[in-house]
């Protein structure tokens, strides 16, 4: 008899259990070398405790080398560090339980970038690819006592250049990033975040170190790498399956019997297992004997997802291992299909059956110094995407694949996941040994991450199909077909095929933007990639009028647009002076990395708002941040609606939007970017989306604020002699978010709660309250 279950939102999670007989996983060592090592530079004349994981630039500011990076004009005074070469240097004593193993594996969960790695004098191995895990079997390097272990990382804009003078056949544009950037070049010849060089809105910080952790591995006869479940479902037969994949190193050949069940659904099988010596790659299914009814998804796809009751358990005569692999049930699929009425071809995504619109941002890296990124900051900023009506986060692909919280986090939230492959806005070599560290990067990330459910597509690039169909760099016509074939040998030949070998449960797109399945009909390259009839498109204009809808692109899938603002002056304030304090001085203009986007966000602004003309210089410095923001707030929010409403409009053959994902959520540091959530203090006025249009004829609204202190939060109730448009509430460097801001006050009083993400108290509260309306800076 079959049971019948009905899931709850778009994932179920399920009590999974497997027992293996025979082998013993419980008898793995593991020594964590994390935790205090040894920092110095090429000629030694630095040496200073790091921690690990970490980078150079943490542990010279920590140890008081250098001070705050992201102070001013810091970003180009430090350029010497990531000129030099550095080394980390740690010792341990070897156990005696530990040199009975026998295998022992050093193991690296990622090292930044370019590195040699030496045990005791003896050399190890090496790493080139920030996004690869590392082991090295070390077992017979191992002695008595202490044993050193160094690891040597070359300079990443050194070995960039080297990387590009050896390949001396045609050029791989861009040679190097605008010079508004002041960035680095060639960093499409390393596998390291992209961003790191440059960016437009974000500083040149090429980073080094061990960014993940470091330990030992020592076994016996094998053990268990890795866990990874995908769901897939059969239209055909009306079945679910699960496919569980275990990645094994074995010291020997291993036979033995494997159960895996899932007893809430009534669904065992045992299969009889046979591992070679070494790494390998085993896959097991198992049929689902239970009905399981799927209730339709919300559209807002923000839902209780409650963590998996149990973990998946490996029973080894008297041992027991766990891992923590997410066994869940949801289909995604990517529909291109004709549309009724139009040319082109639908984009959308259907989730358990249901249309879903995708409404959302993008998510670029958090922070330069990926070892600055903690668990706070990570759930603080998801949290505040979904208190902002978001269902969707598009992680793109210049930054780097997030951590395993992020997307734990965004499984337990709701919130799903566009991820892209981390190459962006460029062409990239396609030389053997490139290749090959790409296609182990794809197939270590696809294991590592297509467990979490909140994941619902993969995307092989940021932008570079655009880049090559509409020549970003000026290729001559003679060798662009070169550039199509190493563009589709990396893309479709390399990373599609393996992400279609490794992950079954999920679309991929070769590109973002694309036409998708008509990209591939015109050879992968299409001749305009911003068609509006087919795939995704990116969109952005700052000279025509943002609050004007007819100039949006009426599109199937609008995956990035935005414009920019400049952050609060109580943002810029800890990492700048008063000298800098005016909107012309060389501090604007150095942390200004898009091409003449001062004078643009002015021109936008001048469109609809007086300019702030206070004859006290501070006042109109901090006017004109507050005006930028208004500014920006009108424009995402004219552009977002219209995309909300072009859903269900097919207009001279365009329309049907089915997602909307503005650029950007987060920024990296303090500076104008597109960013609606600002270097982790919380959000700016454009994550909430005012409403208001004209300021004239506004009286003086003298807002008065009283802080009480709640059980969960702090509540802050306003009151006003008039109507306030854009009224915004800061409250200077104490990080978190209010319930709402940026908002029209068209009643006397009006009360928000504020989330601190801090300790703070209703003094310290009320002291830094500033409440700033339209109408206060005229």
């Amino acid at each position: 008899m079959l049971l019948h279950v009905r899931l709850s939102g778009w994932a179920c999670w399920c009590l999974f259990s497997g027992v293996f007989s025979v082998f013993s996983l419980q008898q793995r060592l593991t020594v964590n070398l994390n935790g205090k090592w040894r920092l110095s530079n090429s000629n030694g004349s630095l040496l200073l405790p790091a921690q690990v994981p970490g980078c150079v630039h943490s542990a010279l500011q920590q140890q008081g080398y250098i001070t705050d990076p992201y102070f001013r004009f810091n970003d180009v005074s430090y350029r010497w560090i990531a000129l030099d070469n550095w080394t980390y240097t740690t010792t341990f004593t070897l156990s005696a339980e530990l040199s009975v193993k026998q295998k022992v594996l050093l193991v690296f969960d990622g090292v930044d970038t370019v590195g040699s790695v030496s045990l005791n004098g003896i050399a190890v191995g090496k790493t080139n690819n920030m996004f690869c895990r590392h082991d090295f079997s070390v077992k017979d390097l191992l002695k008595d006592g202490e044993n050193v272990l160094q690891v040597g990382l070359l300079s990443p804009i050194l070995y960039a250049s080297e990387q590009r003078k050896a390949h001396t056949s045609y050029v791989v544009p861009p040679e190097c990033p605008p010079g508004v950037q002041k960035g680095e070049c060639h960093v499409n010849f390393i596998r390291k975040e992209q961003s790191s060089f440059s960016w437009d809105w974000g500083p040149s910080f090429p980073t080094m170190g061990l960014w993940k952790g470091v330990r030992l591995e020592a076994f016996d006869i094998l053990q268990l790498v890795q866990v990874s479940s995908v769901p897939l479902y059969n239209d055909a037969f009306s079945q679910w399956r699960v496919q569980i994949e275990l990645l094994i190193d074995a010291v020997q050949t291993a036979r033995g019997q494997l159960t895996l069940s899932i007893p809430e659904l009534d669904s065992e099988q045992t299969f009889q297992t046979h591992f070679n010596p070494g790494k390998t790659k085993s896959n097991f299914t198992i049929l689902i004997n239970t009905v399981l009814e799927m209730t339709p998804v919300s559209l807002l796809c923000v839902i209780s997802i409650t963590r998996p009751r149990s973990c998946f358990i490996f029973f080894l005569h008297s041992g027991q291992s766990e891992y923590p692999p997410q066994v869940y049930f949801r289909t995604v699929e990517l529909i291109q299909e004709p549309v009724v009425g139009s040319p082109g071809l639908s984009f959308y995504f259907r989730i358990n059956g249901k249309p879903i619109f995708l409404k959302g941002s993008n998510w670029i890296p958090v922070h330069s110094f990926q070892d600055q990124v903690t668990p706070d900051v990570l759930k603080n900023l998801l949290q505040s995407a979904v208190d902002a009506n978001m269902n969707a986060l598009r992680v793109w692909g210049g930054g780097v694949y997030e951590q395993d919280l992020f997307y734990e986090i965004c499984d337990e939230l709701g919130i799903m996941v566009w991820q892209d492959f981390m190459f962006a806005c460029a062409m990239y070599p396609t030389e053997t040994d490139f290749i090959q560290t790409v296609r182990e990067e794809v197939v270590q990330q696809v294991q590592r991450l297509k467990s979490h459910p909140s994941i619902i597509i993969w995307s092989g690039n940021n932008e570079n199909e655009a880049a090559l169909a509409t020549d970003w760099f000026d290729i001559p016509a003679s060798q662009r077909p070169k550039y199509i074939r190493d563009y589709v040998m990396l893309y479709v030949d390399n990373i599609k095929k393996l992400v279609q070998e490794e992950d079954q449960s999920r679309p991929f797109l070769v590109s973002s933007p694309t036409n998708g399945a008509e990209s591939e009909q015109e050879g992968w390259v299409a001749e305009n990639p911003y068609d509006p009839h087919y795939g995704d498109v990116h969109f952005y204009s700052y000279i025509l009028d943002c609050w004007d809808w007819r100039t949006f692109p009426r599109t199937r899938f609008a995956s990035e647009y935005g414009f920019q603002s400049w952050p609060s002056f109580s943002t810029l304030q800890p990492v700048s002076i008063k000298e800098d304090w005016s909107y012309g001085s060389n501090f604007t203009s150095h942390r200004q990395h898009h091409e003449d986007g001062n004078q643009q966000m002015i021109l936008q602004t001048a469109l609809h708002f007086h300019l702030p003309n206070a004859t006290d210089p501070l006042k109109r410095f901090t006017d004109t941040l507050y005006i930028t923001q208004v500014m920006q707030a009108q424009c995402v929010k004219t552009q977002t609606e219209f995309y909300r409403r072009s859903r269900s409009e097919i207009i001279e053959g365009k329309g049907h939007t089915m997602g909307a994902l503005y650029w950007q959520l987060n920024d990296i540091w303090q500076a104008p970017s597109w960013s609606s959530i600002g270097d982790q203090q919380g959000p700016t006025n454009y994550h909430f989306l005012c409403s208001p249009k004209d300021a004239q004829g506004l009286r003086r609204p003298n807002i008065t604020v009283k802080v009480e202190e709640k059980k969960t939060c702090f509540s802050v109730t306003l009151h006003s002699d008039s109507v306030a448009p854009f009224v915004w509430l800061d409250v200077g460097n104490i990080p978190g978010r209010f319930s709402s801001n940026g908002f029209l006050m068209v009643s006397r009083n009006r009360t928000v709660d504020f989330n601190a993400w801090r300790p703070t108290s209703v003094a310290e509260l009320t002291a830094s309250l500033t409440i700033t309306s339209l109408r206060d800076i005229y």
